[in-house]
């Protein structure tokens, strides 16, 4: 598809690459965009678009047949995840986070928390930041508070702490906190599925309760379960900062 043929087009700095674009919409993440249009379900001007296809001004395009518009209107909600929801936006799953909180947008969860944990997750409709924070989750702080079927001690701790084996891996070092007979603060910087209950449970542990508290600089607070807010203007930039620091 010869995109430089149409004499609108006036120079190439006005195009955005395809994944971009459509994240940009709200449609879904980059790295979702990308999956669309390797299974050839994205369309510009009617061709099926490539990977690396650059979208100018005046350009339609499709994916599964429905117009992709992109949005400056961006949203970034906290939210505190009862347990049974299920961080999907497939509305097919009856417990599916999207119909649980009806945000008038279109609008997605970043990264996973599961349907039996409880506490902080975000999400947007800016495919942009869910790419870099899920492009940088091996790079960023969260914290749990987590309850055990049993007490835990300095030496629950100290193995914790130093990595364990699951997955076929061992986990990275990580800090933990005894805040209680049978609870622990930990903080991650890894995200592997279903890590803490794989740690626990190597350890002869079950867990009982799972809340996340924050995620890098934005913290659950008082926020009260079932209900979400918006992220305040310090918090985004301070988010946004970190991101980019990161990335260098």
């Amino acid at each position: 598809m010869d995109q430089r043929s149409n004499p609108t087009f006036s120079d190439a700095k006005d195009s955005v690459r395809i994944n971009k674009y459509i994240s940009s919409s709200g449609f879904c993440s980059r790295r979702k965009a990308d999956e669309y249009v390797q299974a050839g379900c994205v369309t510009i001007d009617g061709e099926t678009a490539e990977s690396g296809s650059q979208v100018f001004p005046g350009q339609v395009v499709l994916v599964n047949g429905k117009p992709v518009i992109p949005t400056d209107d961006h949203v970034y909600l906290a939210f505190h995840k009862p347990l049974g929801i299920t961080c999907t936006t497939d509305r097919r799953d009856k417990s599916n986070i999207i119909d649980y909180i009806h945000y008038p947008m279109r609008i997605f969860p970043i990264g996973r928390l599961d349907k039996n944990s409880t506490g902080l997750i975000l999400l947007t409709n800016d495919g942009d930041i869910v790419n870099r924070l899920l492009r940088a989750e091996g790079r960023h702080d969260k914290e749990y508070v987590v309850t055990v079927d049993k007490p835990v001690d300095e030496d629950f701790k100290r193995k914790m702490e130093g990595g364990l084996p699951i997955l076929n891996t061992i986990t990275l070092p990580c800090k933990v906190k005894l805040s209680g007979k049978n609870t622990f603060h930990i903080i991650l910087n890894q995200g592997l599925n279903r890590q803490i209950r794989r740690m626990c449970e190597y350890l002869g542990y079950k867990v009982v309760r799972l809340k996340r508290i924050r995620i890098l600089n934005l913290s659950l607070g008082t926020l009260p379960v079932g209900q979400y807010r918006e992220l305040t203007a310090k918090e985004r930039k301070d988010l946004f900062s970190i991101l980019e620091k990161n990335r260098k």
